[in-house]
């Protein structure tokens, strides 16, 4: 097995997660760290048309466990495809969103339950956990706010009800309070280059690396 890392950026609606993760990518390539950044759900061609039943029509489209499904059905493509493959080549995989966001929006949000969707998640990856989760923490009204100022039609979620969003971030931290090991909450509300400067912080010291200084 190679010493890839997995690292995972979670959070709610317009947390800037996905520029995080960006800006993350850039100062491990700087450092001479082979990086993969890739989604989910996606990061296969299979996973992405799942990708697209999931972000697309009508709010009430599926019931709560057709999503969890989906999810996982998604997931195990895209890790068998993609992430195992690469951690083993010794590629460092950023992942926007993984499992605790089916725990979050399908267990939380949903009411699921995080007990089902734990066992969805032994059944489907067994073991694997990522080596470090960023839990990007914001008001759900300003992150909505921010979600729905961006351009694009991937809008299914941000359009559920505030009370779902509230149950996702409770359940995000939720998360982040039973494995602190692994979950790091950053405060996404701050300005975007004291929670870059955060971010790369808490991956130069958890392994050893030496990220320097790098703006957005």
């Amino acid at each position: 097995m190679g010493m890839g890392k997995m690292i995972t950026f979670e959070g709610g609606e317009g947390s800037g997660k996905s520029t995080q993760m960006a800006f993350l990518a850039r100062s491990l390539e700087r450092a001479g760290v082979d990086v993969l950044t890739t989604r989910e759900p996606g990061g296969t061609e299979g996973a992405e048309q799942i990708r697209a039943l999931l972000v697309h029509g009508a709010v009430d489209r599926w019931p709560p466990m057709s999503e969890a499904l989906m999810h996982f059905a998604a997931r195990v493509d895209h890790l068998e495809q993609n992430i195992l493959p690469a951690l083993d080549g010794n590629t460092w995989v950023l992942c926007d969103r993984f499992t605790d966001s089916t725990l979050a929006y399908q267990g939380g949000g949903h009411g699921l339950g995080l007990d089902e969707i734990s066992v969805l998640q032994q059944l489907a990856i067994g073991t694997f956990r990522p080596d470090l989760t960023f839990v990007f923490d914001i008001g759900v009204e300003e992150g909505l706010a921010r979600a729905f100022g961006r351009v694009g039609s991937e809008d299914r979620y941000e359009r559920m009800d505030v009370d779902f969003h509230r149950r996702i971030r409770e359940t995000f931290l939720q998360v982040a309070r039973n494995e602190p090991e692994r979950c790091v909450v950053i405060d996404a509300a701050r300005g975007i280059e004291e929670v870059q400067q955060a971010v790369r912080n808490t991956v130069a010291d958890r392994f050893g690396l030496d990220l320097g200084a790098d703006r957005p």
